[in-house]
Order: C-alpha cells, then structure tokens, then sequence
C-alpha cells in the first residue's frame, strides 16, 4: 500500500527515462531538446484598445505612446473581423507627431493603409481629449493625406463634436488619381459591369466616384461595389458614393469604401459628395448629408476652397485582445 505522504513527485522527464531507459532521446527527442535549451512557448502578445465609433463608422483605436503594434495590417485584419475579432471597420493607431499634435495611422478592414479618414480624425480627437493625452480643444493631427486641423466642443468635461478642417477638394484627374481623357470628371459616363453610370470624381486625400441616382435606398451596392472598387479607371482603387439629391440643402448617401465595404458613414466621401453636389449645380455650399449611420453638417467654403465637416463621436467600449 502506498501512503501518500511518502509519495515522490517524478517530472515527466523522469517518466520518459523509466520508460524508455539510456534511449530516452531517441523515444522523445522533443523533451530532451525542451530541457537542454529551456525551451518555453511563445507568449501571446496582448493589446489595449478602445472601439469608437463616428455616426457608425467603428474602427479600433490603439494608443500607440503606451503600446507596440508589431504588425498594423495583420492586427487590422484580426480586430476587424464580426466574428473572430472585436468588429469594426478598421484600425487607427494615435501615434506621436514631429509635425502635429498627433499622428493618425488607419488601416482598413482588409489590411491595406488608408490616407484618410473622416469619421476616424474625430474619435481620435476626442480619445485624445477624453483619455487625457491633450487639455486643448483646438488640435492638428497628422494624416498620410497631410495635417488636418480640428476644433472640438467639450461638454461635460468629454468631446461631445469636433469640426474639422478637411482641406481641399481636388478634381484633377492625375491627382486623385483617375485614368481619363479629361482633366476633370464632372457627370461623366462611366461602364460598370455592362453599365453606364454618370461619375463626378474627387479626391479629398483619397479618391472618390460620386454618382447621382434617384433610389438609394433599394441598390444593390454589394452587387455594383466591388465593380467600382477595383474599376480600371482608378489605379489605386476608390470608394464610391451613391447620391439622391433631396433639396438644396440636404443629400443622403450610401458608401462603398475601399477595402472595407459598405459602411455605415464615410467622412470624407460626405465631404466628397458636398463638393460634387455644389460642382453639379444641386446643392448651396452648406449641406446635410445622411449616411446610413446619422447626419454630418459639410460646409465648402469657396473664399477658402476648404471643406468643413462636423459631427459627433462616441467610445463604444475599452478591452484588451491577444494578437
């Protein structure tokens, strides 16, 4: 009988050695290697995040003046993903800036870099404020599309709206870039998969095909979206905005952005689709524009030839996910 207090404890090694005697490396080379080099697995490396969101437009937000994203485009692909991940649109990193307050990395939900964002630019502002990296409520931040300049409205202590400067919009072909005969598209056809659409084509730091049509509502865009995406027309992809105009004053829209889909709200395709509207004759430079996900207020001004885009921001959550 054996008393379990004079019980020994054998490591496995021990056991490996009663099994297999002086051969032990040749029964389980593995385990004789684990020991020799001190062998340990690899530690799972863990990341803090805050999701946030602009009138739906969610990405995952890291704070990069505390962590280290090794790999931005694989970790966009992780977070992003409804199912496996957090969820969201993409992922922004606020970095430290030589030339601005901030920096403002984005990576789409397919991995690949975006310039810009305009829904992104206002959460970061307000994760700065909020999160206490800044006491200012006028900031820059600097994008791969150049310094944008932002004005927040503080309520309560948090950022409740930010209006930001969006700069130019640019309608010359070879800068947004577009392959046409053209130097500027203004309503002009374009073959889609068999059809033909009229395009108004802008960039506002990243390219844009605005196109009018009178239901929204009813289209088919994950049908027509990716034909748009990856039209040869634009050799670096572009994001599309479908467009019905309902008065002078207010347009609603649906997007189909580059590499991450249908979304809920495009900032700057909102900015994208005002100057298109003012360049068509429809609209007066100030309009609402009514995205899936809730309204943005666009105001172009001529004198400046700067676009103004407000709008809200919102923290959905804060969390810690393993990379």
């Amino acid at each position: 009988m054996i008393n379990s207090k004079e019980t020994k404890r054998v490591s496995f090694t021990d056991t490996l050695f009663f099994l297999c005697g002086p051969d032990m490396e040749l029964c389980c080379p593995e385990e004789k290697k684990k020991e020799n080099t001190g062998y340990k697995a690899k530690e799972a490396a863990v990341m803090k995040f805050t999701k946030m969101q602009g009138i739906g437009n969610d990405y995952v937000y890291v704070n990069c003046f505390q962590e280290t994203v090794e790999d931005p485009s694989e970790a966009a692909r992780k977070v992003s993903d409804r199912h496996f991940g957090i969820g969201s649109d993409g992922l922004i990193l606020i970095k430290p800036s030589e030339n601005a307050d901030f920096e403002m990395e984005m990576y789409n939900a397919d991995g690949s870099q975006g310039a810009m964002c305009g829904n992104g630019i206002r959460c970061v502002a307000k994760y700065v404020y909020d999160y206490g990296l800044t006491d200012k409520t006028r900031i820059s931040v600097d994008t791969k599309s150049g310094i944008k300049y932002l004005d927040l409205t503080v309520k309560n202590g948090r950022v409740a709206q930010v209006k930001v400067n969006m700069g130019k919009p640019e309608f010359y072909t070879e800068n947004i870039p577009m392959k046409h005969k053209k130097e500027k598209v203004i309503r002009e056809p374009l073959a889609v998969d068999q059809q033909v659409y009229e395009v108004t084509a802008v960039s506002m730091g990243n390219p844009h095909a605005v196109v009018f049509m009178d239901d929204v509502k009813g289209l088919d865009i994950k049908e027509i979206g990716p034909y748009f995406e990856k039209h040869q027309a634009f050799p670096e992809g572009v994001n599309t905005e479908f467009v019905r105009v309902l008065d002078e004053k207010t347009v609603e829209m649906r997007v189909w952005e580059r590499g991450s889909g249908e979304t809920l709200a495009c900032g700057t395709g909102a900015c994208a689709v005002a100057a298109a509207c003012v360049m068509n004759g429809y609209t007066e430079e100030e309009v609402t524009v009514k995205l899936l996900g809730g309204d943005l207020k666009i105001f172009w001004d001529r004198k400046e030839n700067t676009i103004y885009m407000t709008g809200p921001a919102e923290v959905v959550f804060d969390g810690t996910i393993e990379l």
